[in-house]
């Protein structure tokens, strides 16, 4: 399950705001040593224990395949699957999404975006923390090169309806397709656990907007 937290460095206690400095300094350092010979990523957001992912990187082996998740447990069941399958086109992350974009190495643009199954935070007063509002979708437009599709598939109905929503007033993202043709159903955890999904695609529209 995606999970995004936004973390303000100004809300935070000088100590903790060095922290996160120092977290992102080697984020930023792990990023371009991983990425520094890959010039497009299809970018799993939220990976959990890479069962899409891995399948996603064995049926594309042209394709350079990165998740990224917060819960390290989830994290070292993806990378028993990675070492196992030996995949050279897929790697895993313990990484916030945002500042994953942030920290992005320039010569690397996103082919292609998955978010399956994120946290809905259906309590309004967490809307906030939800991923794919409209200032992540900014952030994420300016990685991403034009046309790349970004794909969501949740069972929160609300949650569904607020990201097609906003998506459709976003200028840095086109049509919204409601229940597209899925490149790979590869059902992940949460997936098999759903009674019903809901699923949609857009694409970067336009060139890529300056940071």
């Amino acid at each position: 399950m995606s999970t995004f937290y936004p973390s303000p460095l100004e809300r935070l206690p000088p100590e903790l705001q060095q922290a996160v400095a120092d977290r992102r300094v080697r984020l930023r350092e792990e990023l371009a040593h991983l990425l520094e010979k890959v010039s497009v990523v299809t970018w799993e957001i939220g990976c959990g224990h890479g069962h899409f992912l891995a399948a996603y990187a064995k049926a594309h082996p042209a394709e350079f395949c990165l998740g990224i998740d917060l819960q390290g447990g989830r994290l070292a069941r993806a990378e028993r699957k990675r070492a196992a399958s030996g995949l050279p086109n897929l790697a895993f992350l313990r990484a916030e999404a945002r500042e994953c974009l942030l920290e992005w190495p320039e010569s690397t643009a996103l082919g292609a975006v998955w978010v399956l199954f994120p946290d809905p935070w259906p309590k309004k007063r967490h809307h906030k923390n939800r991923l794919l509002g409209p200032d992540f979708l900014s952030l994420l437009a300016r990685r991403a090169r034009p046309g790349a599709p970004l794909y969501l598939r949740t069972d929160h109905a609300d949650y569904f309806a607020a990201v097609a929503e906003t998506l459709d007033q976003h200028s840095d993202w086109g049509a919204t397709e409601i229940d597209p043709p899925w490149p790979l159903d590869q059902a992940t955890i949460f997936q098999q656990r759903a009674r019903r999904f809901h699923s949609l695609r857009t694409r970067r529209s336009g060139p890529i907007p300056p940071l």
